[in-house]
């Protein structure tokens, strides 16, 4: 069996549908997983969908996918501003990394336009909504046929 492709999602996405709707839309984070689900069983692939508020559980997961993992799509919310230690744990991890956001970065504030997690990520998928983790999952799938 192929190994698992790891979903992650960081702060307040667990809030998806109820905050800020006009921003990140009225999907739920349970809408986000089953889609993601569905296309993985499409395309024949484990996925893990795991959501944490807290940084060290983030990288705890992604430390966990370095032995476990074929790939990580990862919307890091806010951390993707912030967190030096997401992306020291994603330099670590050597399969596919996609960097999602539901809205567009770019047309945010400023402060929202670097991306710690960028640095490493192997592609960068934002303003798609919800979609974005379909392309995700479908780039990852790309990616490890070609492996």
């Amino acid at each position: 069996m192929t190994k698992p492709i790891y979903i992650l999602n960081g702060p307040n996405l667990n809030l998806l549908g109820q905050r800020q709707p006009e921003i990140y839309g009225r999907e739920t984070l349970a809408d986000v997983v089953q889609a993601c689900a569905d296309l993985a069983e499409e395309l024949r692939l484990p996925i893990k969908a795991m959501q944490s508020n807290h940084e060290g559980q983030l990288v705890d997961w992604i430390q966990e996918a370095r032995l476990q993992g074929a790939a990580i799509i990862l919307n890091p919310g806010a951390y993707s501003h912030t967190s030096v230690a997401i992306l020291d744990a994603l330099n670590a991890f050597e399969g596919p990394v996609i960097e999602v956001h539901i809205s567009n970065i770019h047309k945010r504030e400023a402060f929202r336009h670097h991306s710690y997690v960028s640095l490493r990520a192997d592609g960068v998928i934002a303003g798609c909504g919800i979609e974005g983790y379909l392309l995700a999952l479908r780039r990852v799938a790309s990616l490890l046929a070609k492996r």
